[in-house]
């Protein structure tokens, strides 16, 4: 740490100066990336924008036409695609199927 014309106390303000603008920085950033999930659609599936995820009943998800392939092939493609980890989509996969 180089004390330059102010002192100690100056050399203090800066590193908090430096601290708060990067902690504002990485905010900006994950606002960002959460805006631009959200228009993508990345996030509908796993996470809504407020940030809680949602609870299907895998009954429900089952029985709500049982046309699962579809939803699978369009999990598969984003899993390809690099938007979602294969963790989200073995999760998603196993709520789909009611395992």
């Amino acid at each position: 740490m180089e004390l330059g014309g102010g002192g100690l106390i100056a050399a203090r303000a800066g590193m908090r100066m430096r601290g708060r603008q990067q902690y504002r920085t990485m905010a900006r950033m994950q606002r960002r990336r959460s805006y631009v999930q959200d228009r993508m659609g990345a996030r509908q599936d796993f996470q809504p924008a407020g940030g809680e995820p949602v609870e299907e009943a895998p009954a429900a998800a089952a029985s709500a036409g049982g046309d699962y392939t579809a939803e699978l092939e369009k999990l598969a493609k984003l899993r390809d695609d690099g938007v979602i980890t294969a963790e989200d989509f073995e999760a998603k996969k196993q709520q789909l199927l009611g395992i």
